[in-house]
């Protein structure tokens, strides 16, 4: 059995972007509950760990989620997750997720848009575990 060598570092990021689809809206104005938002940022930890430990570890707990704006079907959301602290076994990680374009119905039924600036949505710390090597 070969020995793993982690490679987590603070700082180190993985960043996914996602389409969310008319079909996830669940409220009023086309609006998308906040777990859509906290699966995002599962696997995008995934990843982290991956990169990090070459392993998909494992989602331990969240010590903070603020949902700051809505997140709409018809939206682009980037999600990003950030080592920020390094344990023996377990990585702490802040994330974001912005939504980038978004859709714009009331022009027509496809319009959409970049957005100049990116709209923070949702921010969240939480920490994930990996196997020792």
């Amino acid at each position: 059995m070969t020995q793993k060598m982690s490679r987590a570092t603070i700082g180190l990021t993985a960043t996914h972007r996602r389409y969310v689809p008319y079909s996830h809206a669940h409220y009023a104005g086309n609006l998308v509950d906040g777990a859509y938002v906290l699966g995002l940022f599962g696997d995008v930890a995934t990843e982290v760990c991956i990169q990090a430990d070459g392993d998909e570890g494992l989602f331990a707990s969240y010590s903070d989620v603020q949902f700051l704006q809505p997140l709409r079907a018809g939206d682009v959301v980037e999600v990003k997750a950030t080592i920020s602290r390094v344990g023996n076994r377990s990585r702490e990680l802040e994330f974001v997720a912005t939504v980038v374009c978004r859709g714009r119905t009331e022009l027509s039924e496809s319009a959409a848009e970049v957005l100049a600036e990116p709209l923070v949505i949702t921010r969240a710390t939480g920490t994930v575990v990996v196997p020792v090597a």
